[in-house]
């Protein structure tokens, strides 16, 4: 899909009326940080034209192998993860930064970004100094969270995985914490889920179907072949 003919602010507008709203993204703050969010500013210059499809879109040649994750799964998970004014929360795979923008912009939230991509981590310290500069930027495996600031109130993995290691769902504030994802075990079609964490461990709701692509530090370990 070719964007260049459409300003930037003209494609946001498209995003939010033509993907997000039809899509059942109904939080009008979500709505409102989204038109206002500048997301292709989260984006290597030569990916930025894209940066409004609704598709997934690489992150290369900052980062191969990593997406900006697609709007409407994005902003479904965030509604679905219902951030609170002031609640702690933790973006985990945060990549360039957009995500986490999006969720201090339209909720309040004191967010944490997570990353452990060096260049990612670069480009998003510039893009949320400019966008977003409440959020801190933390360098660190993914795949074990935070576990020094936890609890924490909301955790959102931005990015597919295999599984919810039990040691980032420890990190939740007890009997109120939440996280929301996208699970997959290794198929073509992965699902959104939302943990809402209690006495008995992290209990998960299906949210909806999607094919985000893992992160890299929650891929699917290879299957044993026998020779």
């Amino acid at each position: 899909m070719d964007m260049l003919p459409l300003s930037f602010e003209r494609a946001r507008d498209v995003m939010v009326d033509g993907q997000l709203r039809p899509n059942k993204v109904t939080d009008e703050r979500l709505l409102d940080a989204a038109r206002r969010l500048r997301r292709e500013d989260f984006l290597p210059p030569e990916r930025q034209p894209f940066a409004y499809i609704d598709e997934d879109v690489s992150l290369a040649p900052l980062a191969p192998g990593r997406v900006l994750m697609e709007p409407v799964v994005l902003a479904r998970l965030i509604q679905a993860l219902a951030p609170e004014r002031e609640e702690k929360v933790l973006v985990i795979g945060a990549g360039t930064g957009y995500g986490a923008a999006l969720i201090a912009m339209a909720c309040g939230a004191r967010v944490t970004a997570l990353e452990e991509n060096e260049a990612l981590a670069a480009f998003a310290r510039s893009a949320l100094a400019r966008h977003a500069p409440t959020v801190r930027l933390v360098t660190g495996p993914l795949a074990r969270g935070l576990a020094a600031e936890a609890p924490w109130g909301a955790i959102l993995i931005e990015g597919a995985v295999a599984a919810i290691p039990e040691e980032i769902t420890a990190q939740l504030q007890p009997e109120s914490g939440r996280l929301a994802t996208v699970l997959n075990e290794g198929l073509p079609m992965g699902r959104a889920v939302l943990g809402e964490r209690t006495p008995y461990g992290l209990a998960l709701r299906p949210l909806f179907d999607c094919a985000t692509p893992h992160l890299p530090a929650f891929a699917p370990r290879p299957a044993f072949v026998f020779p």
